[in-house]
């Protein structure tokens, strides 16, 4: 078992403090980190806990899975390993579709870092 939680179904004026306090009943609590918004820095209405062990961890998740806070019923479990990033598999978003070197220039319209570097055959190809 890991000892870092998610916690599900947070009334969004939920913060950090409010959490640690809530998940020092199970044992100590390493890191609380509720997650935000980017833009607008407003909570998602989930976090994850990272507790001192492993048997504390298991002891919060018997205790707090489906605690009513805030009038919502929260989720605590294991968190799972975020996945891997399919950023290759994506289409092209716009643009004019040249590959641009590391100096902000494209290839083609200027020199490359190297004319056998694996960046400037992209960019040719392109």
């Amino acid at each position: 078992m890991s000892r870092k939680l998610y916690v599900g179904n947070l009334p969004y004026e939920t913060g950090e403090a409010e959490l640690q306090g809530l998940f020092a009943r199970a044992g100590t609590v390493d890191t609380v980190r509720v997650m935000r918004d980017m833009a607008t820095g407003r909570a998602r209405g989930f976090a994850f806990v990272e507790m001192g062990s492993d048997d504390e961890a298991q002891k919060a998740i018997s205790e707090l899975n489906e605690y009513q806070l805030g009038g919502r019923g929260l989720t605590v479990n294991e968190a799972r390993p975020k996945p891997a990033s399919r950023w290759f598999l994506k289409a092209p978003r716009g643009g004019s579709g040249r590959m641009v070197t590391h100096s902000g220039r494209c290839c083609a319209s200027g020199p490359a870092p190297s004319p056998s570097s694996a960046l400037h055959a992209m960019c040719v190809a392109a």
